[in-house]
């Protein structure tokens, strides 16, 4: 279901956590849920965005922060930001998992990096 209107503002997000074709993808879904947002790109460390409003902004980012990707609007009119919770390499390599050992150490993004 699209919710987007017609005065949408565009917004830059700035990711941290991201390194690989794996977390664009995580992150690209995490943002495809959120009512109000439409995902306009996705890159390692970046997103663009479309949301209705500050509040539907604001849930991107808390939606990131929940997949393990802290995130803030690069737009300082959107003053939302999310608390670091390691992302898909950082995490593993957070809780003494070496990076690319996601998958077999039992992690739950089970990241190809390495």
């Amino acid at each position: 279901m699209d919710t987007t209107t017609n005065s949408n503002d565009t917004i830059t997000l700035s990711i941290d956590g991201m390194s690989c074709g794996h977390c664009v993808n995580a992150v690209t879904k995490a943002l495809s849920v959120v009512p109000g947002v439409k995902v306009r790109s996705v890159a390692v460390g970046t997103a663009q965005i479309e949301a209705k409003d500050g509040w539907s902004a604001a849930q991107a980012v808390t939606a990131l922060g929940a997949a393990g990707y802290p995130a803030r609007a690069m737009d300082a009119s959107v003053p939302v930001s999310s608390k670091p919770s390691g992302g898909c390499c950082g995490g593993a390599s957070k809780m003494g998992v070496a990076p690319g050992a996601g998958a077999q150490a039992g992690t739950s993004k089970g990241c190809c990096c390495g």
